[in-house]
């Protein structure tokens, strides 16, 4: 379902039966059904492609790409603006009136939806947070670019460090909204009973698409794509889909981080040893100290472990730490880039001029005439 994990399996899962019968490997990246994340889920959006450049895209999602002749046009540019701050204002509205969750639409909206699982790194998320929590305590008057974090995930019932982690969040959410120290400058907020019809109103509102996996560990996912096609701007490592979104809009309009497949693989075979980058970098030894000290009057014990010296298997499997550094890096890009009103908009137009190659429209054409042999 994406390409990095079809040549996985061919270098690695089923290498001996690829050297045999090679033709039979072959790669469709997945896609989205582009009609209902853009047409119901971004009417706003949706109206201002068609009176750029018709309608036709509704059917060939490819002529998307011609939004690409806007982006120079501030005018354009400034109604993109325009439409995502809409949006912001009615999913803000949405968390007051059926959640009592107050949300600021003019922070940066940073959003990670997905399964909760370890390799989705929901904790690293979490990690940075509260390094910046612990940032703003230092710098109180240091500028700052306001950001509400939203989560949603589910964890599957027997899944405890997963529970673990979602508590770790909903724990540092109500740390940082009872601080006015950080208040109007950070926000936390995880979604419960994350679904689809949640999924179409925060969409279009989202801003920044955090696909965070560990390199080599993501078969595709499909929010990224959603994410996309609403406008928002990738922050992720080169793992699943990602590989292709980097590929479709370029360095320039999309932020990368972290270590590579052949990087993660190298470091597993050389020896990971997690407390290295901990004792080597004081940012992350100040979030895990805090971590090990309790947030709220509750420890986090298990957590620590598991990134640390996990005694069941190897520790910190999917390489939280390692990539802990040049994710704050990557951060800070975003919060650059975010303040540059002019540099974003442009970003974002090209995410969604770019995202008709991940219709599910595509797809299936992709079967049909590669591997179903269809006329």
């Amino acid at each position: 379902v994406s390409a990095l994990h079809s040549q996985i399996i061919r270098d690695d899962v089923f290498h001996p039966f690829y050297l045999v019968t090679p033709e039979k490997f072959k790669n469709v990246t997945n896609g989205i059904a582009s009609r209902r994340w853009l047409m119901p889920s971004n009417p706003r959006l949706n109206q201002m492609i068609c009176e750029l450049i018709g309608d036709g895209f509704l059917r060939d999602f490819s002529q998307l790409t011609r939004l690409r002749e806007f982006g120079r046009d501030e005018k354009i540019l400034r109604r993109m603006a325009e439409i995502k701050k809409a949006n912001k204002e009615d999913f803000a509205r949405f968390l007051q009136e059926e959640r009592g969750i107050t949300v600021d639409p003019n922070t940066l909206f940073d959003v990670q939806v997905k399964r909760l699982h370890e390799y989705k790194r929901q904790h690293l998320n979490a990690l940075h947070i509260l390094h910046q929590y612990l940032w703003i305590k230092e710098n109180p008057q240091a500028p700052f670019q306001p950001k509400t974090y939203i989560f949603g995930a589910k964890a599957a019932p027997g899944y405890y460090l997963a529970k673990q982690i979602l508590k770790f969040i909903c724990d540092l959410a109500v740390m940082i909204d009872n601080d006015p120290q950080v208040k109007g400058k950070l926000k936390v907020v995880f979604l419960e009973e994350y679904n689809v019809t949640l999924s179409e109103q925060l969409m279009p509102a989202a801003e920044i698409s955090e696909q965070i996996s560990l390199a080599g560990t993501e078969a595709s996912g499909t929010g990224n794509m959603k994410l996309m096609i609403n406008g928002a701007v990738t922050l992720g490592t080169l793992d699943g889909a990602n590989v292709e979104i980097h590929e479709q809009v370029g360095d320039d309009n999309i932020v990368l981080f972290g270590l590579k497949t052949e990087e993660v693989n190298d470091l597993w075979r050389s020896g990971y040893r997690p407390l290295d980058y901990v004792h080597g970098d004081p940012e992350l030894k100040a979030v895990m100290d805090l971590l090990m000290g309790g947030i709220g009057g509750m420890h986090f014990d298990d957590i620590v472990r598991s990134l640390t010296t996990n005694h069941k298997g190897p520790a910190d499997p999917y390489m939280c730490l390692a990539d802990f550094h040049d994710y704050v890096r990557a951060q800070r890009d975003v919060s650059a880039i975010y303040g540059d009103k002019a540099r974003f908009n442009k970003m974002s137009l090209v995410n969604i001029a770019k995202a008709g190659f991940f219709s599910a429209d595509r797809a299936v054409e992709e079967y049909a005439q590669n591997i179903w042999n269809m006329k």
